[in-house]
């Protein structure tokens, strides 16, 4: 059942940003918080040992293979599809998965003042972010800033302008915070002792090249046991061939299909 509604739209376009309550069941929530604490500790002794460990504190990148529940709430995103393929104007896949434990007084590139999309178009709208919230988001433990309207400002604001104006996103765990790629956000500061945890996905139109191989991350041979929408999501529809047998295939065998524009 979607629970896309015609004001998150106008949200959308108007504020760039809108909350979509009660996305992702209870249990489903605690499943993914167990999940995030490995997965964290996996990056991290990676990063720790490749001397990147700098400025990234909670920060997991490209989880989606880690555990079967992040594939599961994957699919819950079908529930907002509709809303999806307005905002793009027409299909999307999956360009980074990421998750973040947000701890007392931590300090991450997360939490300065930014955007998710390098350049400024306002011709075409070609990402959107989305954070699920997997505990409640309060003022006290670091609920979002964003400066509504900011979407269309090419320039970024100075930190002074921008955290007297702008909004903080508070919800219900379960929730899902959608905003427009090109508006300035950043991280609040947790003041409690507990952590506050979410995930963190981004879409893209289907030719931006992902931040990481999700098909082949997930596995090619798993394609057959996915949905028709997640194999679109996960960018099994937009591959490109890495040889001439793959390339030269019929047409519903090939790796780029129809309609990834």
């Amino acid at each position: 059942m979607s629970t896309f509604s015609t004001h998150h739209e106008t949200e959308l376009t108007s504020q760039g940003w809108t909350v979509v309550p009660n996305l992702v069941q209870s249990d489903l929530i605690d499943t993914l918080n167990n999940a995030l604490v490995p997965s964290l500790a996996r990056r991290d002794a990676i990063r720790l040992s490749n001397g990147v460990m700098q400025d990234c504190g909670g920060t997991a990148h490209h989880v989606l293979a880690d555990d079967p529940c992040y594939v599961q709430l994957l699919s819950c995103f079908e529930k907002v599809d509709p809303l999806f393929k307005q905002f793009f104007e027409g299909s999307y896949i999956l360009n980074s998965y990421g998750g973040f434990i947000n701890e007392f007084d931590a300090k991450t590139y997360a939490h300065h003042v930014h955007r998710d999309i390098r350049f400024h178009s306002n011709a075409k709208r070609f990402m959107l972010n989305t954070l699920v919230m997997l505990d409640d988001f309060t003022v006290e433990n670091g609920a979002t800033y964003i400066l509504s309207g900011s979407h269309h400002q090419s320039d970024k604001p100075d930190d002074e302008a921008f955290f007297q104006q702008a909004a903080r996103i508070t919800g219900q765990r379960g929730s899902l915070l959608l905003f427009d790629s090109r508006i300035w956000h950043a991280a609040g500061t947790n003041r409690t002792n507990l952590p506050r945890r979410a995930l963190t996905l981004t879409f893209t139109c289907p030719f931006f090249k992902q931040q990481l191989d999700y098909p082949r991350l997930f596995g090619y041979a798993n394609a057959r046991e996915c949905s028709a929408y997640l194999r679109q999501v996960i960018g099994f529809n937009a591959r490109v061939p890495s040889s001439l047998e793959e390339f030269y295939v019929p047409v519903e065998q090939r790796f780029y299909q129809r309609g990834q524009d």
